[in-house]
């Protein structure tokens, strides 16, 4: 099959589904089929310091946002567009994110997913000559639900046989946006995931939510795990002499970096020779909050048992998560998937999480770890004590993780998955296009 898969980067940190993506291509490629990565808004940021492609970027952010703001910006030359979306200049970008303001970042989501009817349609036609040029395709392909928009139309323009959109994470984003644009966008997004021919949610917990929500036929629902590429993951040759408590996920609050913090501080006393090790993606946002972090735990007495490491590449994360006894990132927004999880099994460290999002889900599937008994650090710490008491059970947790992730969650097992959702979706009649979703003035 020829598969063009669309995925939108985040230009100055590592995240989880530019990874998934990257590997997903990358494992489709293995299995040979010729699959093409499309970068959009920001370069993706890949654990090999690349992007992971020598495709173009197209709908750049800088071009977004100045066709948001102004219609001189729509009918700019192509070379000054290309100025805009360097690399560097995109990257830099990136780091001033934070200064849009609720109504911007509202506005120009609503117009995105409006497609080729948006203020954007000048990119949605780049991309559709690029790709038409370079036709036929059997598949297009779709990161997450909020890159939609053009879409439909795309697939069309395109003559593609199916147009398959997987699902990861899109609720935190559109639940973060401020009304009216929050219920707006949800609805559109509702009625453009209707208009696929498949969907490929991470995990089964997070499309039967999504489903219920935007009253999705179940019939399109086609979950498929996140896998990653096994090479470099494996257990500590040896022991480490002091019991560590690993942490490898973004360094910020919505993670639950300070629930584990505060599960490290109330499990300090009764084991003295624990460490706290977390490693992530840290923006100069995140430092702010690591820097707090840093002062609660010197309070407690215990700022030379913790350490912080921002911004790994892929073997210092692997050498991080071979150094840690027991694993936990206790997200509790609803995590789709949460990489990581299979990431530390991987390497045959047992998890202790909260009984949040997907993670039932994922210790269910690989018998790697243990469930707390609700969301609260003194939960996590109980749970995360049971694996520190018993270094037996937790042992024989981790090797029985450890085989799961390689017979269910690898590259190949991903890729495999989603080829065979994209054969079946290609055999199925298309469905119409349906008119877009009336929006706010975008």
């Amino acid at each position: 099959m020829r598969i063009v898969h669309l995925t939108a980067g985040t230009g100055t940190y590592h995240c989880g589904s530019c990874l998934r993506d990257a590997t997903l291509v990358a494992g489709l490629q293995r299995l040979g089929h010729d699959a093409l990565l499309v970068p959009l808004y920001l370069p993706p940021v890949l654990e090999d310091d690349s992007d992971g492609t020598s495709c173009p970027l197209f709908f750049g952010g800088i071009n977004v946002y100045l066709q948001q703001r102004t219609s001189v910006f729509r009918h700019t030359p192509a070379w000054l567009d290309r100025w805009f979306d360097r690399p560097g200049l995109l990257r830099w970008a990136a780091g001033k994110m934070h200064l849009t303001t609720p109504r911007d970042l509202g506005d120009i989501t609503l117009s995105m997913l409006a497609g080729r009817d948006g203020r954007q349609r000048k990119e949605a036609e780049k991309l559709a000559e690029f790709l038409a040029a370079r036709g036929p395709w059997d598949v297009l392909s779709i990161s997450h639900g909020l890159l939609m928009g053009p879409a439909p139309w795309l697939r069309q323009r395109l003559g593609a046989k199916a147009l398959v959109c997987s699902l990861q994470g899109e609720d935190s984003f559109l639940d973060g946006l401020s009304e009216p644009w929050r219920s707006t966008a949800w609805t559109a997004v509702g009625s453009l995931l209707r208009q696929a021919d498949a969907l490929v949610p991470v995990s089964r917990w997070y499309g039967d939510g999504l489903a219920k929500r935007l009253d999705i036929p179940r019939d399109l629902l086609h979950p498929v795990h996140n896998g990653i590429d096994l090479e470099g993951y494996q257990p500590a040759s040896a022991a480490d002499s002091a019991p560590t408590l690993g942490y490898l996920a973004r360094l910020c609050d919505l993670k639950g970096l300070g629930r584990l913090v505060e599960a490290f501080i109330a499990l300090a006393p009764r084991h003295p020779r624990l460490r706290l090790l977390a490693g992530g993606a840290c923006t100069p946002q995140d430092a702010v909050y690591v820097d707090r972090l840093r002062q609660r735990l010197a309070a407690a007495g215990l700022g030379d048992r913790a350490e912080f490491r921002p911004n790994l590449s892929r073997d210092e994360k692997q050498d991080l998560l071979r150094s840690c006894t027991v694993f936990s990132v206790p997200a509790t927004y609803g995590e789709a998937f949460g990489l990581y999880v299979i990431e530390a099994l991987a390497c045959a460290v047992p998890v202790a999480l909260p009984p949040s999002g997907a993670f039932p889900e994922l210790v269910a599937a690989s018998g790697g770890g243990v469930l707390a008994a609700d969301d609260s650090p003194a939960a996590l710490a109980t749970a995360i004590d049971r694996l520190l008491a018993d270094p037996e059970h937790a042992r024989h947790l981790g090797e029985h993780g450890a085989a799961a992730v390689r017979e269910h969650f690898s590259a190949q097992r991903m890729a495999e998955g989603f080829a065979a959702v994209c054969a079946a979706a290609i055999a199925r009649p298309i469905r119409p296009i349906q008119q877009a979703t009336p929006t706010k003035e975008h």
